[in-house]
């Protein structure tokens, strides 16, 4: 089973998904029978690469995101101190 086939929000794999929608549209009772199997196939990897790029953009946004918390810990800390 894959993601829904929008373009938008897969920009990295929008050939494969096309090619593989064409595929569907081509071989409307082939597709049942593994017309489009090596479609699926390099469809899944391109999914598999594509959430992989996303959770390392996400895993570093996350670190600056924790250090900035942590300054702004420090800081209430401090001006708690001074008080």
């Amino acid at each position: 089973m894959h993601p829904p086939l929008t373009l938008h929000r897969h920009p990295m794999c929008a050939e494969i998904i096309e090619l593989f929608q064409k595929c569907h549209n081509d071989h409307p009772y082939g597709k049942f029978f593994g017309e489009c199997t090596d479609l699926k196939i390099k469809l899944d990897k391109c999914f598999r690469q594509e959430k992989a790029v996303k959770r390392k953009a996400n895993f570093e946004e996350s670190k600056k995101l924790k250090e900035r918390l942590q300054v702004l810990r420090k800081e209430a800390a401090e001006t708690e101190n001074v008080m």
